[in-house]
């Protein structure tokens, strides 16, 4: 499995494609989420410090959902 499959489709795709984040920074959350951790990915990345808030209303501003 190559990265880009790994990388979440949604705002963490956006966020890489952006250069917001990395791709070793999106896997990360990801794999904090499959061992249990419920938050969404863009509360954990506001945590990490990888983003602020801003970015995650910038990508909810610019999406379908």
């Amino acid at each position: 499995m190559d990265i880009e499959s790994l990388i979440d489709g949604r705002i963490g795709d956006w966020l890489v494609k952006t250069g917001e984040m990395t791709e070793e920074q999106v896997l990360l959350i990801l794999q904090t989420q499959n061992i249990g951790d419920s938050r969404l990915f863009g509360e954990i990345a506001v945590d990490l410090d990888y983003i602020d808030i801003g970015s995650v209303i910038r990508y909810l501003e610019r999406s379908d959902i």
